[in-house]
């Protein structure tokens, strides 16, 4: 990756300037990140969905409504 920096008239780095490809490449690669981090929050929430009618099922706690559901949504 060709990184060229720019600095303040007291040499501070403040930006960097980089080629179009490689920034092609960072928005293609952060996409893929978002997409799996999804991917990750919705198995772990569906997870948690299983684990609650599991305890459902053996009386551990109680059914909610369909009211009480659609409120958390």
């Amino acid at each position: 990756m060709n990184l060229q920096y720019i600095t303040d008239g007291q040499g501070h780095k403040n930006a960097i300037q980089l080629p179009m490809q490689d920034w092609e490449q960072i928005k293609k690669d952060l996409e893929e990140l978002e997409r799996l981090r999804n991917k990750k929050i919705f198995l772990f929430e569906l997870a948690e969905a299983v684990e609650e009618m599991k305890q459902i099922k053996e009386g551990k706690i109680p059914a909610r409504d369909a009211e009480d559901f659609l409120d958390e949504l």
